[in-house]
């Protein structure tokens, strides 16, 4: 179950308090302070590609955002409800990975150039990242271990 779960309008100024709130939810998870940034950076591409692939849709849902705290690690899920078109190798590798669906027309390569850029940003920040997609929307989820704690 979600520690924290953010909806929000598709518009690029929200994204904005969606890196806030992951990164003070991850703090506080016990996420390591280096560490950070890079969830900051992450949850940034994520929404924005969320938030990108709304617009040029026309779709007014919201995009989600849920924020997990586990024992041993962090998670962070994104999820749009823009219509995927899923490639043969993307199907073929499980659905997984930083090809699993680029969300932009066929007819728009720059829209798509666009969202693998995003995708290749998140993929270099974040270790365990899982990119999902089928004709109801999206999802990414990100996971960052979260350190035992010390004793004093």
């Amino acid at each position: 179950m979600p520690t924290v779960e953010l909806r929000f309008s598709p518009l690029p100024e929200h994204v904005r308090t969606a890196r806030l709130v992951a990164a003070a939810v991850a703090r506080r998870a016990g996420v390591d302070e280096a560490v950070l940034d890079e969830v900051r950076l992450a949850v940034g591409e994520a929404c924005s590609r969320a938030v990108g692939l709304h617009q040029s849709a026309g779709l007014t849902a919201p995009v989600r955002v849920a924020l997990t705290e586990e024992e041993k690690q962090f998670s962070i899920e994104v999820g749009d409800e823009a219509h995927h078109a899923v490639s043969a190798a993307a199907a073929s590798a499980g659905g997984s990975g930083a090809g699993s669906g680029s969300g932009a027309p066929a007819d728009e390569p720059e829209a798509e150039g666009e969202d693998e850029m995003g995708l290749a940003v998140i993929s270099g920040l974040v270790d365990d990242v899982e990119v999902t997609a089928d004709e109801t929307g999206g999802r990414i989820r990100m996971s960052w271990p979260v350190p035992p704690p010390t004793l004093p």
